[in-house]
């Protein structure tokens, strides 16, 4: 083993307790095992719903590492959850979560293989000191986040009872500790209609992409009079089989997102008007189906506060809340426990996230340094969770104090059976 000092994820100041200065050499310990299983996803990427070779992996390091491991976690075929309890007696449960599902046709575009490498690491790093806890570590792998639709599953599969509370990283193009997400709810909609041949009696038909394409033609319009947080984007399904025959049917896939979880829900009201509007300029018939509903994030500042001490032991800066947000069912975690999601910076510079650059800086030295050291930060703030009851509780008064924490927690129990999960088209991207 190198000396502390030669440690990346130690740089810049060595812990002086004795726990935090275990973690680190933990993750140094084992860098190899974290990172061979993060350059293993990145070379064999997984869309949503198929992770089998990543999860598979993930489990056989935690169970290696003295967890009882559960794969298949609940009903989806590549969740896991992994248990471990501390030494030190009676304590909360603190959930490391990790993501590993790749972007259909991108690969890590988002860099999912260095979030498995760090969620794994953590709890590699914790298994080390387990004697030093109290409590319980539970590891949760969640699939299909580019889906916006593992976690929620989980949460309705009963996989997050008990938990205290909820943190992992994510790799990103700039570093931040706070993250705001936008709620999000993906739909899909079929226009059936009437095949004819589209040159000798056109008439006799009824032409499902039409409804479709006016649909799109619809969305441009109500952007104009959108909010600026507001998003609305979709894809081409199925536009037909031959272009001499009038499409029977035709389907797309539509996001939309809102900051405000409100008028997101006005939005899928008005959306679902457009659709039925479609459907009777063109005489056929339509169907929505509302699946993967993502919310807003509620960030833990009580937990977020000591994962920023310890990234800036570790030699990270926070950085300011970005104007560009995205969505994850992350958020349906936040508002059910405290959680945190902080964001590392894996490259220097504006590249794109869900792009082929970003994916190429998944696989490089510099991003094999954030997965180490987002292992460390994760570990060392779960691990101060799990010595001071305190410190949890004073989580739990900031969740509950905030805006409706009561009924938004019951609102991530039950956004489950209304939106639920559905696999995305085989060969599209979402």
């Amino acid at each position: 083993m190198p000396p502390e000092e030669a440690l990346p994820h130690m740089r810049t100041a060595t812990p002086s307790d004795p726990v935090m200065r275990r973690i680190a050499l933990a993750v140094d310990a084992n860098r190899m095992e974290i990172l061979d299983l993060a350059h293993w996803i990145h070379a064999h990427p997984e869309p949503g719903f198929e992770e089998r070779g990543a999860s598979e992996r993930v489990a056989g390091a935690l169970a290696r590492h003295g967890y009882a491991v559960e794969r298949p976690a609940g009903s989806l075929e590549t969740a896991v959850r992994a248990r471990l309890r501390g030494g030190a007696g009676d304590g909360p449960t603190v959930a490391i979560l990790a993501e590993y599902d790749a972007l259909r046709g991108l690969g890590h575009g988002c860099g999912h293989n260095l979030i498995s490498a760090a969620g794994a690491g953590a709890a590699i790093a914790l298994a080390a000191v387990r004697d030093e806890l109290r409590g319980e570590i539970v590891f949760l792998g969640t699939p299909a986040e580019e889906d916006l639709a593992g976690k929620q599953v989980m949460i309705d599969d009963g996989l997050f009872e008990g938990v205290d509370a909820a943190m992992m990283i994510h790799a990103s193009n700039q570093t931040q500790v706070e993250l705001e997400l936008l709620a999000s709810i993906d739909a899909r909609v079929t226009y059936a209609g009437l095949q004819a041949h589209a040159a000798t009696d056109p008439w006799s038909g009824r032409n499902a992409l039409d409804a479709l394409l006016l649909l799109f033609q619809s969305i441009g319009l109500w952007r104009q009079q959108l909010r600026p947080d507001a998003r609305v984007h979709g894809i081409v399904v199925d536009g037909g089989s031959a272009v001499n025959i009038i499409p029977a049917q035709a389907r797309g896939h539509f996001r939309f997102r809102s900051a405000d979880q409100s008028h997101h829900d006005e939005m899928a009201e008005r959306f679902r008007s457009m659709v039925e509007g479609a459907a009777l300029a063109t005489g056929c018939t339509a169907e929505l189906t509302f699946s993967a509903r993502a919310t807003t994030m509620r960030h833990n500042r009580t937990i977020g506060a000591r994962f920023r001490e310890h990234l800036a032991a570790a030699g990270m800066a926070d950085g300011p809340l970005s104007p560009r947000l995205g969505s994850s069912d992350i958020g349906n975690v936040s508002l059910l426990v405290p959680t945190i999601h902080p964001m590392l910076a894996m490259v220097d510079g504006p590249v794109p996230l869900h792009s082929v650059a970003f994916r190429g800086a998944a696989a490089t030295p510099q991003a094999d340094e954030v997965a180490l050291v987002g292992a460390v930060c994760l570990a060392q703030t779960a691990a101060e969770l799990l010595g001071n009851p305190e410190l949890v509780a004073a989580a739990w008064a900031e969740f509950l104090e905030s805006d409706g924490g009561v009924q938004t927690a019951q609102l991530a129990r039950g956004a489950g059976p209304a939106h639920a999960a559905v696999p995305p088209e085989p060969t599209h991207g979402s």
